[in-house]
């Protein structure tokens, strides 16, 4: 599944619609963290692991969408930790980190079952790019229009007018779902009511401002009730939404 950012990216989720799962294995503690940054950047959920044997226990327990594996361990080199994942994770697509450029250790790498390889050193933007090329072709993630709005379970098709949260649908009136479009087009952001009024409304209500009010109350009942909450009141500064915790 892909959407469009905010920041205009196309962001790739899982068809389940949460996000993609990426485990970093390196030994340098630091170049691991700038990946990790990187990747959740994307909206991804990143796990890390130092050495290979942590690699296979944390696969185990994260079940990954994709691996960044490089291939200098300090307990087992690479190429015997892929051999490992891929009997816990048969199909998982693996993008090596190697400082080795030499034409027999790359076919060593893709004939192990490596689906790509990166050479040190990198730029993040290619890892990046190579790890969703990945991804795509590896089918974790389909096609989604770009019309669709994500924030944590909650899904906006602002085409269809649809909505759901996780597996339920949600019917909401034409005023609700300008609302709602609204504040999930800006996801983790406060919104005054006067941005909200100019917004959804298109006039100033002047005195009648509780009428933004009403309207959270009835989006709360719809999309809140028996969940974890997503729409959240800032006292004296508006609202907000994002993933419940």
């Amino acid at each position: 599944m892909t959407t469009t950012s905010p920041q205009g990216r196309t962001e790739l989720l899982r068809p389940d619609r949460n996000p993609i799962r990426v485990l970093v294995v390196d030994d340098e503690a630091p170049l691991a963290e700038l990946l990790s940054m990187a990747l959740r950047y994307e909206g991804w959920e990143v796990r890390s692991a130092g050495d290979g044997a942590g690699a296979v226990r944390t696969a185990r327990d994260f079940r990954p969408d994709a691996v960044i594996l490089d291939v200098m361990l300090p307990d087992m080199d690479g190429l015997a930790v892929l051999g490992r994942l891929r009997r816990e994770l048969s199909d998982v697509p693996v993008l090596f980190l190697t400082a080795r450029d030499s034409v027999e250790d790359r076919i060593a790498g893709l004939t192990a079952g490596g689906d790509d390889y990166v050479t040190k050193p990198f730029s993040l933007e290619e890892v990046v790019a190579r790890l969703r090329g990945l991804i795509r072709r590896s089918g974790t993630a389909s096609a989604r229009s770009d019309s669709t709005l994500v924030v944590g379970d909650l899904v906006l098709d602002e085409d269809s007018h649809e909505v759901s949260r996780g597996d339920d649908s949600i019917h909401l009136t034409a005023t609700e779902f300008e609302l709602l479009r609204f504040l999930m087009r800006n996801p983790r952001r406060v919104l005054s009511k006067a941005q909200i009024l100019d917004r959804v409304w298109n006039y100033d209500f002047g005195g009648q401002a509780n009428v933004v009010e009403l309207y959270i109350s009835y989006l709360r009942k719809k999309i809140d009730a028996g969940r974890t909450s997503m729409i959240h009141t800032r006292r004296g500064a508006g609202y907000l939404i994002k993933p419940g915790d």
